[in-house]
Formats: structure tokens, sequence, C-alpha cells
């Protein structure tokens, strides 16, 4: 312990862009930023190597704007990769050219080339972020990004003292491109990641950590909003801080009604903002981040940690340790997740679809394919409704918006083309997941009403799935264990307040249910936002349809968009 106490006391506070009172101009304005993307040699548990990185910066930048303000990021590319970046959880109003996802929405940009990502945030407050949306270059390319309320408008909760980010990573000692290349290569999932990270920061349980221990100084009797935002790769994390609850208000930038508890749950893509408040006794307190998983699949079980420190308390005293919950507590999650509630007033209304117009119903499985190279003369791949996504070699929104034939195809089934019991026995035997030569997509009308149930099955196993869909927010109407009941479940839907995000969870052996108004034309990726079944094919595209009035179809291209 000697060791560790001597190495705590040595403990320096970090800056990491936290927020205290910044002031932002009362008219809605342009924000520019510059992008360099760049390599940086990095060390983490007596490990160096080079990463990509943002502006040399690991996490990258925050982004800090107003609702309403019209951003400019321009992004200069010095690295090796092709790359693009994704503004998770921004609309995009008509203007997919600045979502991100490569060759889907834009091809990358290339070595030694630039683009400017140009987007308004309309309509828009809290805590969101931005990633590189290509391989798996998101482990070390992402920071937050803040949308301030417009000027004049209180947030619906306390004002806090101050507001600090908190992005929960994953960290390889490795090369993580030379990791999911090894893992293609071999048909097998890559190697789990090394350490859990808080700030970039694994926390003082892992070697050579002194200095890679972010530290947060708290003042008695003052509250803290903090910014929580899942950016690791493949895990689920729990989150908490010893002694000190912390108040849910919202979640992928949407207000929540507020609800206390020891333990958050957040999965990849996923943000929520807490309240804290310094009413403990002065001292040190950990906060601590470890993953949840349900089944058992090798996941990174290491536990990452940063201090809270009241103001004037020596480094030398030791921290306590939160109680988290059990590592693969389905109980936990499903209530937790239960208790997130739009908060439906007047000034921020939960406007729900109530009448359908269409009904999706998308099977989410494992599988194999034969690959006579591989370690067991097979490949794991990932499917929807039994369709494995094949990646195009141009943007799908060019070719939609040019009319270039040949390049997709909109016959993506409505349900799964034989129903089965989804989630009873494992099913190892293959029902002939189909691949194709293009993508396939689900062509959706403007201005209709959808909904989408996700529903898990035991195609090799069960797993709990989360689901990024580009473009909107939905409403979580429903979720539930087993199979969906297309009889009994919808009358047991929340309709009043659901959870609006952008990123759900899909439980594990069971189904999640969402709602959206398909209001914004364009190409938009949905796709589980675990890296590893994204890269599985565990994704596909909707191609929702221009409307009728001349500000509803898609903005033509910007000059800049990279070529393919």
């Amino acid at each position: 312990m000697a060791s560790r106490r001597s190495f705590l006391s040595g403990l320096t506070f970090l800056s990491i862009g936290i927020l205290g009172f910044v002031s932002f101009p009362a008219e809605a304005a342009i924000k520019k930023y510059q992008f360099d993307i760049q390599v940086k040699n990095v060390s983490r548990l007596c490990h160096a190597k080079p990463i990509v990185t943002v502006n040399g910066r690991f996490p990258g930048p925050t982004i800090y704007v107003r609702e309403g303000d019209r951003v400019m990021v321009n992004v200069t590319n010095y690295a090796k990769y092709n790359l693009s970046i994704h503004w998770h959880g921004l609309k995009q109003y008509r203007n997919g050219w600045a979502d991100g996802p490569a060759y889907i929405t834009q091809c990358p940009i290339q070595t030694g080339k630039s683009y400017t990502y140009k987007f308004n945030v309309t309509g828009q407050r809290g805590t969101l972020w931005w990633h590189a949306h290509i391989l798996w270059l998101r482990a070390t390319v992402y920071g937050a990004i803040f949308v301030m309320p417009k000027q004049g408008t209180p947030y619906p909760f306390p004002q806090p003292n101050m507001e600090v980010p908190v992005l929960l990573g994953e960290w390889w000692n490795t090369d993580v491109e030379e990791v999911e290349k090894q893992g293609t290569k071999m048909g097998l999932p890559p190697n789990m990641s090394d350490a859990h990270t808080i700030n970039g920061k694994p926390g003082p349980l892992f070697p050579c950590s002194e200095k890679h221990t972010f530290a947060m100084e708290v003042e008695s009797g003052k509250t803290y909003l903090l910014r929580i935002i899942n950016a690791a790769l493949n895990d689920e994390l729990f989150f908490g801080i010893a002694g000190h609850s912390m108040t849910v208000v919202e979640v992928d930038a949407v207000y929540t009604k507020p609800f206390t508890t020891q333990t958050i749950l957040i999965a990849p893509g996923q943000t929520t903002n807490v309240l804290v408040q310094a009413n403990q006794v002065p001292g040190r307190y950990f906060m601590a981040t470890r993953a949840f998983m349900d089944v058992p699949i090798p996941v990174d079980n290491k536990t990452a940690t940063a201090i809270l420190q009241y103001k004037g308390i020596p480094n030398t005293v030791l921290p306590t340790f939160p109680q988290l919950p059990a590592p693969n507590d389905s109980e936990f999650a499903l209530a937790y997740n239960r208790k997130i509630r739009s908060l439906n007033t007047p000034q921020f209304p939960a406007n729900v679809p109530l009448k359908v117009d269409r009904n999706l119903f998308f099977t989410v499985g494992l599988g194999k394919d034969p690959c006579p190279t591989c370690v067991n003369g097979t490949r794991l791949l990932a499917s929807l409704n039994n369709i494995s996504f094949v990646m195009p070699q141009i943007g799908l929104l060019q070719a939609h918006y040019f009319n270039i034939s040949g390049v997709f195809k909109t016959n993506f089934p409505d349900k799964p083309p034989t129903p089965f019991n989804y989630t009873g026995a494992p099913l190892t035997a293959s029902l002939g997941t189909v691949h194709g030569t293009s993508p396939r997509l689900s062509k959706i009308a403007f201005n209709s009403t959808v909904e989408l149930v996700l529903q898990d099955t035991n195609l090799l196993t069960v797993e709990s799935h989360p689901f990024h869909l580009h473009g909107y927010n939905f409403f979580v109407v429903g979720t539930g264990i087993g199979n969906f009941d297309p009889a009994k479940d919808p009358a047991k839907y929340n309709l009043v307040d659901p959870m609006e995000r952008n990123t759900v969870g899909v439980p594990t052996g069971g189904w999640t249910a969402i709602r959206f108004r398909a209001d914004n034309p364009g190409v938009w990726f949905m796709h589980c936002h675990l890296e590893l079944h994204t890269g599985w094919g565990l994704k596909t595209a909707f191609v929702v349809e221009d409307g009728p009035g001349p500000d509803q179809s898609i903005l033509p291209p910007p000059k800049d968009l990279p070529p393919c």
C-alpha cells in the first residue's frame, strides 16, 4: 500500500477543459474549429505507441456551441489512414453530407486532404460527442460536444456551479488497427482492450499510471454537472462515485425526469448528464467504471478509476471505492433503463408518434461464414433480418442524390424471411446469412411514422446490442425479455413520456421497440455501436425520401466533399 500512497500523494490535478463560467454571445454565432488528424506518441500502462489524434490530444478537443449556432469544422488529414468524423447525435437536417460515416454519407478524407463539416445545431441542447467513423480509429479519435441552451434559457434543473466532461474509453497497448486486422484474418473476435479509461487515463489501479489519473477538485456545498460519454468501442459500462449519489437529468442530449442513483449504466455511443452534490465528509473518493456483460463472452473486466477530491484534502488520504453492481447484473440494467423517462413538459414535450404508418421488425443475429484460411475454418459475422451488410465503394448518399444505379438496392425486408423461436435454445445451424454484392437498404416515405422492433436472437448466443440511428432521435416505447409478442406487447407501451435518445440497448435475449417520424430526408445509417459487431455486418441504412416542400429535400453537396 505504501507505493500506492506515495503515488497518490504525487497526483496532480488535470485540467481537461472543465467548463466553469464560459460566456457565449447572445445571437446565433458561427463557431469555427480546426481539426488536424495527426499521429502522436502516447504512453499508457508502461507502453508507448503512436496513436491517431485530433490536434495531438487524447481525447480530442471539446466543441462548445449554443443551440442555434452554425458550426464549421475543417478536418485536415495528416495520418496514413483515410478517415471521416461523425458528429454523434446531431440531426443534420437535410444535411447528411456533414454526418460523417464513411461510405454511407461521404467517402473518407484521404491522407493530405481536407474537408469542412458545416452544420447547424437546431432544436438540440445537451451533451453529444464526435468520433472517427471508419475502421476502429475511434479508439483514440473522439471528443465531447457541449451544446448550451439558448441565451437566457435556464436548465430545467438546478444550475450547477461547474460542468465537467467525463469521457469513458478503452485502451489497447498495441496498434488498434492491427488488433482488428488480426481478428478479421483469424475469423475470431480481436483481442479485448487492456484497460478502460476516464478522460483518456486508466487511473491508479494500473501500472505506470502515476501521471495517468484524472482528478476533479470539488468544494463542499457546490453542485457539479458531469457530462458522461461512453466512447468505448465494445463495452457497456457501469459508472459510480464512492459515497455520492448522482441525479440523472439528461440522456443523449434530451432532458429526463430527474432520478437519483448510485450507479449509471451507459452503452457505447450514449451520453448521460448527472448532477453530483459535494455534500459528503471532505475527503478523496474514487469514480470508477467497469464493463457490464450478462452472457459468458470474454470482456475487458478491469476497473478504471478517477478521483473526486475535496478542496484542501491532502493527496496522502487514500480514496474510498464505490460499490458497482456485479458485472452480469441484468436486473440492475433493466431496472435502471426503466427509470429513464422524458421530461415531457410544455417547453420540452415528448412528441411520440401515436399512429404508425410503417411497422418494421428486425432480428439481430450472429453467425459464421466458411473461411478456409481462418482458425476454425469459419469467420464470425452479424446480421439484421439475416442480411449481413456489405459496404459500398462510394457514398450511399451520393448514389441516392445523383441517382447512380447499381450501388444499392432498396429491398431490405421489413421482417425476417423465416420466423423462428428467436430466443429459444441456442441456434448454431446456419440460416444462410445473405451477403449479396451490394448493400440492401430500407426506403421510407417522407414524414411517415415508423415503429421498429429490434429482436435479439440466440443465433450462436444472445447478447445486448446498443443500436444507433443517425439523423434522428427516437422514442423507446417498449422493451422486454424473450420474443416480442405483436398481439400483447404493444398494449404495454409507454406512449406518454418514453425516453427519447439516439442510441438504445437491445437487452440480452429480449427486444426493444422504437418510434420516430421520418422527417429528415437522406440516407441514414443504423448500426450496432459495438465496433466489433458493426465490422461483422450488424448495420443497415434507411433511405428517407424527399418531401414535397421546398425545404423538405436533401441540400446540394458541398464543393469540397471528398472524392471517392
